[in-house]
């Protein structure tokens, strides 16, 4: 006989595999869920639900499991949504639980009742199902939580009416799945072959490396073949030292100038990424005549949509050990020349994005996680910061705002390890409430806001396309730190260039127990410079 409730199979769900931590905003259409809410599970309030589940998602990033989001029903999903297609696009593990209201009320559209509920999220997530019965609750969950893990990993969405928690059912026993796989001999043989071959070739890194913890086996092949190393465009995620003599740079989202950036080499492997991430449209080629590429991903979808090139679907770590391996020769080939080091800034008369970025390059420890959400300065952060470690660089690789500043709370309660936030002001404004939940929970994160004074990213690439002025880009009148400190959050500014070099140190030298801090400062010297012509 059944002697569990739907909501006691499911909190001894969640301790078994480990979501303790619950990134939520309630509502009534959850209250029931919380009826005798275990003593060590934490609650992680978000005032605003997309806040919400971009602090799961750093938290997932951080212990590298799928986090636990509780949602309201219907108009909370909706809120949230940006963040679940950032998630999704960014390969995050999210198991995601909304509200529904009572089952005997759902023919009757009520009040704050989701119509549709597996439609909604759709297609952001990689499942969406409301149970047809209350006692399948707990097994769906537990099949939720084992999409969401496999690869390639993602958010998932389960619907539960609110009577349901507290109808009988049986627990769910967890269970392993494990995904990794591996290409067929056949085609790792012929990529080997290609590459004893080649004269010239290359490497293309995406998030895929990081999420699957496949920096170490990327670097012994670029060391192995003598490979240049590239970033792909807009990528989330680091995946290869910056300070490596192999690594090139990152490639730009635009046609033309990332074919050039490839052409002068004759193989390209790509590496859990989709390659072609275009954000200006024009009417170049993917990539120049002479130019082959093989790509490696574990996402079948990804691989059928490349536009050319021969696609390997498998996981990257197995896949690169045997493909390393199977090299019979030693490259006789020079390894290409070292990235050049950028200029150091020029003394100004106020702050610079470069000068900023400099003396964050002198004081940042090797071990802090860098997240950014400032696009207007994002290709000075990656010519003048770089990124060492696997795991060391979070940001969107979909576009979505006010994923940054939630997403670095969230990392910083993984492991209470301080995580250092460079965000712009007009992406803090999608998510400023993330500052209130960092104080309650004390979250080592420090938030260097770089304020321009609006969209930057956006009035530049209006001038790309010969749209200036663009109307509705000018942000003026806020005072972030007193805002900051207005949720909790100790805040100073900055807006002389000698006032600088102290407030940064200030800002960082903060220990990982000591809660979060917000410095802004007020740059100037720049309009945005997005994707800036590039002539090579």
């Amino acid at each position: 006989m059944t002697t569990a409730t739907v909501r006691e199979a499911v909190v001894r769900f969640l301790h078994e595999t480990g979501m303790t931590t619950v990134f939520g905003n309630p509502g009534s259409t959850e209250l029931r869920m919380f009826r005798d809410w275990p003593d060590d599970f934490r609650y992680v309030l978000g005032l605003q639900e997309s806040v919400v589940v971009g602090m799961a998602a750093g938290h997932a990033l951080g212990t590298r499991r799928a986090a636990f989001v509780s949602l309201h029903s219907a108009g909370g999903v909706g809120h949230a949504l940006g963040a679940v297609f950032n998630a999704y696009r960014d390969r995050v593990p999210l198991v995601i639980v909304a509200g529904q209201q009572a089952r005997s009320l759902i023919q009757l559209r009520p009040f704050l009742g989701a119509d549709e509920p597996t439609l909604f999220p759709r297609p952001y997530v990689k499942s969406a199902r409301q149970p047809e019965r209350a006692e399948d609750v707990p097994a769906v969950l537990a099949e939720a939580y084992r999409i969401a893990m496999a690869h390639p990993r993602g958010p998932v969405f389960v619907s539960v009416p609110e009577d349901d928690w507290d109808r009988p059912a049986e627990p769910v026993t967890p269970r392993t799945v494990h995904s990794a796989f591996t290409a067929g001999p056949d085609a790792l043989d012929a990529l080997a072959a290609r590459l004893d071959t080649c004269a010239r070739p290359a490497l293309v890194v995406g998030p895929g490396v990081d999420d699957e913890d496949a920096l170490d086996e990327v670097r012994a092949l670029a060391e192995r073949i003598r490979a240049g190393v590239w970033i792909s465009p807009l990528s989330g995620r680091s995946g290869f030292p910056e300070s490596h003599p192999l690594f090139q740079g990152f490639l730009p989202p635009i046609a033309r100038q990332l074919a050039a950036r490839l052409a002068p080499y004759d193989v390209v492997v790509a590496l859990g990424t989709p390659v072609f991430t275009y954000h200006v449209a024009d009417d170049g080629p993917p990539l120049a005549p002479g130019t082959e590429l093989f790509h490696l991903d574990c996402d079948p979808g990804q691989a059928a949509w490349l536009p050319t090139g021969t696609s390997i679907v498998t996981t990257l770590r197995p896949a690169l050990e045997r493909l390393t391996g199977l090299l019979r020769k030693e490259p006789d080939r020079d390894p290409p020349p070292p990235r050049p080091a950028p200029a150091p800034a020029r003394a100004e008369g106020h702050i610079t994005p470069e000068l900023f970025f400099d003396l964050l390059r002198e004081r940042l420890p090797r071990d802090r996680v860098l997240v950014e959400e400032a696009p207007s300065h994002r290709d000075t952060l990656h010519a003048r910061v770089p990124v060492e470690a696997s795991g060391g660089f979070l940001t969107t690789g979909s576009g979505a705002l006010g994923w940054g500043l939630p997403l670095a709370v969230g990392r910083a309660l993984a492991d209470r390890r301080r995580v250092v936030c460079v965000v712009g002001d007009g992406s803090a404004l999608y998510s400023v409430q993330a500052l209130w939940s960092a104080a309650r929970h004390a979250a080592p994160v420090t938030c260097v806001l770089l304020d321009n004074g609006g969209y930057a990213a956006v009035r530049a690439l209006g001038r790309r396309i010969g749209v200036a002025p663009v109307p509705g880009t000018d942000i003026t009148g806020i005072d972030f730190a007193a805002l900051a400190e207005s949720f909790g959050c100790p805040a100073a500014r900055a807006e002389h260039p000698d006032e600088l070099p102290a407030s940064l140190d200030h800002a960082l030298s903060r220990g990982d127990d000591s809660g979060p801090f917000l410095l802004h400062l007020r740059v100037g010297g720049s309009a945005g410079t997005l994707y800036e012509p590039w002539a090579g």
